[in-house]
């Protein structure tokens, strides 16, 4: 039955706009996502098959991109649509942290690049810019690599804090292979938690 011939408090959309995104199930959520099912399923049942057999939604969109698109009912449309929801999750959340939130804490930090570094399939080298009361002026991604390291050029890395005006910077880089052992800064090692995913450092000029 397709989802237009549901009673209209069942649907996804009507429910969304009278309850409130937080009011749906994660394959409701999805099934907005993806718009329409395919023949013999509604975007509802897609989405549920896709969760069922991926088990989770971060493992549905951490696939690689040509896996992601070989699953029937999604594609390249829809595989730039969640890609797209993704990225503006993370523009949304970097944008609040400018606005006023303060970087002072090891746990902010970890959570801020949690969202932003989470499941790369490739090493990258990144810096947060703060000002003088560590509000955050900008996130950007300075060195790409790969699976297994990432050069960087340390005379590109000094530039862009200058270019900045920053107080502060906190350099990032992810590793997608395995976890990090300690949280790094210029004058000790500090035990990082049990299961890390980053490694920082926090230089003041």
């Amino acid at each position: 039955m397709s989802i237009r011939d549901w009673p209209k408090n069942e649907r996804p959309r009507e429910k969304l706009i009278e309850r409130g995104a937080q009011g749906l199930s994660e394959a409701e959520l999805l099934a907005v996502l993806l718009g329409s099912g395919v023949r013999g399923r509604s975007a509802v049942e897609l989405a549920r098959h896709l969760l069922m057999e991926f088990g989770s939604l971060r493992a549905l969109f951490s696939l690689e991109r040509a896996r992601f698109m070989s699953q029937r009912g999604l594609g390249p449309t829809r595989y730039c649509v969640i890609q797209a929801a993704l990225e503006l999750g993370r523009r949304h959340f970097r944008e609040a942290m400018c606005i006023g939130s303060v970087l002072t804490a090891p746990e902010a930090t970890r959570a801020f690049l949690m969202t932003q570094l989470r499941d790369r399939a490739y090493e990258v080298f990144c810096c947060l810019h703060l000002d003088n009361r560590h509000r955050l002026i900008s996130f950007e991604e300075l060195f790409r690599g790969t699976i297994d390291g990432a050069s960087v050029h340390p005379r590109e890395v000094v530039k862009q804090a200058l270019s900045h005006n920053a107080a502060a910077v906190i350099f990032a880089h992810n590793h997608p292979l395995c976890c990090v052992a300690a949280v790094t800064t210029p004058t000790c090692i500090i035990p990082a938690d049990k299961n890390p995913r980053f490694s920082t450092a926090r230089l003041e000029r």
